[in-house]
């Protein structure tokens, strides 16, 4: 499906029907990475929303600039356009960080937030020397140098070994995107500031989903989450790395029901 949402043309997925659920993908990835909810998750009576950020997938892919301000006006402005006041909000890595943004923003239109295997600190200096030289690089050799760079800590060790065709799809993905959209997404994750001292603010039930085998955002980083937003549980998912939701359907998804069914029973 597509929507003209704040002057350009967004992909989406809409799946099943039932109290909303809104999915962010991350970097440098699209929607498609959640196939696995989309298919599952509406037999469970929820609607699951799915959008591919601009730059991404097979939405519209500007010149830029790109923010995580950007990026949570375009997720508003899709909900405004199916006309969903209120959801809960799904932010996996990337994504996370889009929905960090959304919550201090935004807070009336999440029901509840779920932080998928990403952080609430901004980059150090190191981490954003890379993300420019990385946004460099896209521009001028293509969404293959960052496929390169991500193939493998997306993954837990063991994935690429046992599971190559996984890989292999996650791969074709990635270089799928647009150059600008990728060189925007890198340089909006540089300029994204530090939720951190912020967490304690966030009233909105939430959960953060951990991977035991995550090399991009360690357990200890969904921790700190949890340990910051009142109220806020955690869910590890065993054994998965980054891509939790992929590598361990079932435990991932059984995370997510969880909460859901929580915010269910509080409804009631």
């Amino acid at each position: 499906m597509q929507a003209i949402i704040n002057g350009i043309t967004m992909a989406y997925d809409d799946s099943g029907s039932g109290p909303p659920l809104l999915l962010i993908h991350g970097f440098p990835l699209c929607r498609r990475m959640w196939h696995p909810q989309l298919n599952k998750l509406p037999l469970a009576g929820y609607r699951v929303i799915a959008p591919d950020l601009r730059g991404f997938g097979d939405s519209d892919a500007p010149d830029g600039p790109y923010s995580m301000e950007i990026f949570a006006d375009d997720v508003i402005g899709l909900m405004d356009h199916l006309g969903i006041e209120k959801a809960v909000i799904g932010g996996m890595s990337m994504g996370g960080y889009a929905l960090f943004n959304l919550l201090e923003r935004y807070p009336e239109r999440a029901r509840g937030a779920l932080f998928i295997t990403t952080r609430a600190n901004a980059d150090d200096e190191a981490g954003r020397a890379r993300r420019l030289q990385l946004a460099t690089d896209v521009r001028k050799f293509g969404p293959q140098v960052v496929a390169d760079a991500f193939r493998q800590v997306l993954f837990a060790p063991d994935t690429p070994a046992e599971r190559p065709k996984l890989v292999e799809e996650v791969c074709g993905w990635m270089v799928a995107n647009d150059s600008r959209g990728l060189a925007g997404g890198l340089l909006a994750m540089r300029e994204r500031k530090d939720y951190t001292p912020l967490l304690g603010s966030i009233r909105v039930p939430a959960m953060a989903i951990a991977a035991e085998d995550d090399q991009a955002a360690p357990p200890t980083a969904l921790g700190v989450i949890t340990a910051g937003i009142p109220g806020c549980r955690l869910c590890t998912v065993p054994a998965a790395g980054h891509l939790a939701n992929l590598e361990d359907v079932k435990a991932f998804n059984a995370c997510v029901l969880e909460f859901l069914e929580s915010l269910q029973k509080d409804d009631a």
